[in-house]
């Protein structure tokens, strides 16, 4: 795993990121921003990262998936986060690299912030991610460790899922509801199942401090 030390660099990522957790109907991190318990008073989670543009340092990260195992013992806020990232094994070694550097929070920026809220970095490996998008579905599977699938939720106006815009969730400012349909995770001693639980869609526009 690269330095845990922040370490400033020029990254972009723009594209998908979406997640299925054991919190009940919806996430209460997006609206309280970390401050208020998680419906089961831990988070367990994946999230699957799409990214349709993207560089670090001049290596394009275009293309690439990333897959997180996330374990939150309390408030999202109060951190001691557990982390495994499985990084698409298409990268070449300057993007995985990269990609490790964005997600451990020590490139700065964007999720800079993770070099405070994880603790610990349970594992980092290639995989193959393989992410689906497909209308309101997605769905991310990394062999038998991560097999996903959710479903964002009707809303009111004919094809416009349930929205929460215009927060200042560290994600990004519109997070779209949806729900696991089928979801199992069997890794690092973790055996979880997110079926029926809430589940969150977002476009992401992160980058690096300039």
């Amino acid at each position: 795993m690269p330095n845990r030390e922040m370490t400033p660099a020029d990254w972009a990522i723009k594209g998908e990121l979406f997640l299925n957790c054991s919190c009940d109907v919806f996430c209460p991190c997006v609206v309280s921003l970390g401050a208020h318990l998680p419906t089961e008073g831990h988070c367990h989670a994946w999230m699957g990262i799409v990214i349709d543009e993207g560089h670090f340092e001049g290596e394009d990260l275009a293309g690439l998936n990333v897959g997180l195992l996330v374990d939150i013992p309390g408030r999202m806020g109060e951190g001691n986060w557990k982390v495994a990232a499985y990084v698409d094994d298409r990268a070449s070694e300057a993007a995985y690299d990269g990609l490790l550097q964005i997600f451990s929070g020590a490139a700065g920026g964007t999720t800079g912030l993770f070099t405070m809220l994880v603790s610990e970095i349970i594992g980092a490996e290639r995989a193959p991610v393989e992410i689906i998008r497909d209308g309101n579905r997605r769905v991310i599977n990394i062999g038998r460790k991560i097999n996903g699938e959710i479903e964002m939720l009707a809303g009111a106006e004919p094809g416009e899922p349930v929205t929460i815009t215009n927060s200042k969730y560290w994600m990004g400012p519109n997070i779209v509801a949806a729900r696991g349909v089928k979801s199992k995770v069997r890794d690092y001693g973790r055996v979880w199942d997110f079926g029926g639980k809430s589940a969150e869609v977002c476009a992401i526009d992160w980058q690096g401090a300039r």
